[in-house]
């Protein structure tokens, strides 16, 4: 039997949704609703178990369009995705005590924010290694810049390489083996942001004459053919790339920040998977060229390996895609949240926090209780869900996180 539903939406594409045992808020049903309204939506719009509101557009939908592109539905977040490697190592090999181990681990990775001259979360100098990826970036940031110099006063090269806050992450777990993984979540940081929200305003802009026919100011969107259009596709692709390489470059800092701490020898080479949730590109489905945006999903073509994270203190998946067309080839890109992080801070204790992670080690302050496991989604109920979309092929669980 089926998984998904199917819901009819007057003057615009049905809406597709692999949401069976999962709440969805009416106010993520009201946004994907005027998204599914746009006139150039491709047959109909996928909806994953962790849908919940967005800027924007609904996180946790997939988005296919014919001749346009919706910049806020990409978002701020332009790549921000997964990356996670799995080691020689085993349960055995690691510490007793996991503090030193997070500890190298937030020495080697600028993480967090700090206002001011010196952002914490910024590299003062970049090493080497850096340098070298950002040469590899950088031709490609000189043309975008000459086009739209506004992008070029950016964090981008001291960037590199860097977590970031909010719900990004860096994670030793083991799978069901008690093999050790390496696993961190992040994006193109300042500039991707800076990018995402320039072309957010010029879309707005161009479109101001129409604006208010619009079902939400938030789906202005550039059309094929336009200038603006083609300085985006450009733009977003370097995002997109930028965001891959800084997930790289930390997965080399974490591995070696943890040779300091583990005695033994071990390579962190063996499964490793890096993949967007928050992106655009071009794809083939039903036998057409479209344009494919996944908001807060992840591409889950047959037999593709991707990451599905829980929260902080639950299990997170490595799964294999089965390359179901009805959803684009997608699914989830993770728990999803099941309220605000301004809810979640009114409503749970620093002792909230620390029961829910005891088993973690990890921050356990104020100022990570938006994090909390009771925040997100049940995501056992989340894989149910999509179990027509991809096959579960490890179950991880952390032992260290290190929050941004």
């Amino acid at each position: 039997m089926s998984k998904h539903n199917t819901v009819a939406v007057a003057n615009g594409a049905p809406i597709k949704m692999w949401t069976e045992g999962v709440p969805v808020e009416d106010e993520a049903r009201q946004q994907l609703m005027n998204t599914a309204r746009m006139p150039f939506i491709y047959k109909h719009l996928a909806v994953m178990p962790d849908v919940h509101l967005g800027k924007g557009s609904t996180i946790g939908t997939v988005i296919p369009t014919l001749g346009a592109i919706i910049p806020a539905a990409v978002g701020v977040d332009i790549g921000c995705g997964m990356m996670a490697a799995r080691t020689s190592l085993t349960a055995a090999d690691l510490p007793d005590n996991l503090a030193g181990l997070r500890s190298a681990i937030e020495a080697a990775v600028p993480h967090g924010r700090t206002m001011g001259k010196r952002d914490k979360g910024s590299w003062d100098t970049p090493p080497k290694t850096v340098d070298a990826m950002w040469g590899e970036l950088a031709d490609g940031f000189k043309r975008i810049t000459e086009k739209h110099p506004r992008i070029k006063n950016t964090n981008n090269h001291k960037h590199l390489g860097t977590l970031g806050t909010g719900n990004h992450f860096i994670e030793v777990c083991l799978d069901e083996e008690s093999r050790v993984w390496f696993m961190l979540h992040s994006g193109s940081r300042g500039v991707g942001n800076a990018i995402g929200n320039l072309f957010i305003e010029l879309a707005q802009a161009d479109m101001r004459q129409h604006i208010a026919d619009l079902p939400h100011r938030d789906l202005a969107y550039f059309q094929e053919g336009s200038q603006h259009f083609d300085d985006y596709v450009e733009a977003v692709g370097w995002a997109q790339d930028f965001a891959r390489r800084n997930r790289a470059v930390m997965m080399q800092n974490v591995t070696a920040a943890a040779r300091t701490v583990i005695a033994k020898p071990f390579v962190a080479d063996v499964e490793a998977v890096n993949c967007h949730h928050n992106y655009v590109q071009k794809e083939t489905h039903f036998g057409r060229e479209v344009l494919v945006t996944r908001k807060g999903a992840v591409s889950a073509q047959k037999g593709q390996l991707g990451i599905i994270p829980g929260s902080m203190g639950a299990k997170s998946f490595i799964v294999r895609g089965l390359g179901n067309e009805e959803a684009f080839c997608s699914c989830s890109h993770g728990a999803g949240r099941s309220m605000s992080r301004t809810k979640a801070k009114k409503l749970f204790t620093v002792a909230d926090q620390i029961e829910a992670t005891k088993h973690v080690e990890c921050r356990k302050d104020e100022d990570v209780i938006d994090e909390i496991p009771m925040a997100y989604k049940d995501i056992d109920a989340v894989m149910t869900a999509q179990s027509e979309l991809v096959e579960i092929v490890h179950t991880l669980r952390q032992v260290v996180c290190v929050k941004g």
